[in-house]
């Protein structure tokens, strides 16, 4: 099992974002780094110039580096933006919006988590015309996830493991409206929220967390229990999603566990030092994905009988 890291979904300070991937690159046991802006193309210009630094960097300490598209192109200027991404020959594309295949070709690319891809025809299909590994999306059981990878050996099957899972993409901005903005002046106050904005039921309980025009679960995603699962299940890279907390040592966390290093007990305790928000992970029993199971043998019981 290896360890993906996937892009900042966040409106960090671009020195912030540059020195949070040279870190990377020099501490963290990662194997393969995504990068780029992949929510918003109106934060894109900030990070522009530290790119080709991270890349070289990330590089240079032997991380493999795949470019994230946008998640969803609208504009002109985005869409030309992602065919110029596309036809560079030295970088590989993780694709978020399905517009980009058209781009590519049938030339080698990923697939991010953002493609619904929720059985092995539609996993089948993407890697015929040239996926190599394809990131399934966070809200697969772990049943499905088992189905898929089996029909596709020579593919490297990827989930979600670590952070807040990303559920929803919009053409809105959430964080405009909030604050009373058009999407096209929101001044980028989604840059007061570096880790997301928690959203609250009506019982004043935190449930989502939006980041622009993205939405995404509150509680952070955590599978270390499920390793040996997914592992037999043929996933063979685990993703870790990038926020406000110590990456280098939620890596390091996961690559002990996968190591038999730490135990998952303990791995759960240092994750809940490191990052004390709520863990999850729900969707791999076919639960609501904002639970944590721990009665394992009744959920996969309930999980087999759907």
């Amino acid at each position: 099992m290896k360890l993906t890291l996937g892009p900042v979904l966040y409106n960090w300070k671009p020195e912030a974002w540059r020195d949070f991937y040279f870190r990377i690159a020099e501490e963290a046991p990662i194997d393969t780094v995504v990068v780029g802006e992949i929510v918003c193309s109106k934060r894109s210009p900030f990070i522009a110039e530290h790119i080709p630094a991270v890349v070289e960097r990330l590089s240079a300490c032997g991380k493999d580096v795949v470019m994230g598209s946008l998640t969803l192109m609208s504009l002109t200027r985005e869409r030309n933006a992602m065919a110029e991404l596309a036809a560079a020959p030295e970088l590989t594309m993780e694709v978020n919006d399905l517009s980009c295949l058209g781009m590519l070709g049938d030339r080698p690319h990923a697939i991010g988590p953002f493609v619904n891809i929720y059985n092995e025809a539609t996993a089948k299909y993407f890697a015929s015309h040239g996926a190599k590994r394809i990131c399934l999306p966070p809200e697969l059981p772990l049943t499905a996830i088992r189905t898929i990878a089996a029909a596709l050996p020579d593919v490297i099957f990827e989930v979600f493991g670590f952070g807040r899972a990303p559920l929803a993409i919009s053409a809105r901005c959430y964080h405009a409206r909030l604050n009373k903005l058009s999407k096209d002046n929101c001044k980028f106050v989604c840059e007061q929220d570096p880790d997301g904005l928690a959203v609250f039921t009506l019982d004043n309980e935190p449930f989502l967390a939006m980041n622009g025009v993205q939405t995404l679960s509150y509680a952070c995603t955590s599978v270390l229990g499920e390793i040996d699962d997914l592992t037999e299940a043929g996933v063979r890279s685990l993703r870790l999603s990038p926020q406000q907390c110590d990456m280098v040592e939620v890596a390091k966390v996961y690559r002990d566990v996968i190591d038999g290093k730490r135990s998952v007990a303990e791995g759960a305790a240092a994750l809940t030092t490191i990052y004390p928000v709520p863990v999850a992970n729900g969707f791999l029993y076919a639960k609501p994905g904002s639970t944590f199971i721990t009665n394992v043998t009744e959920a996969q019981r309930t999980a087999r009988a759907l």
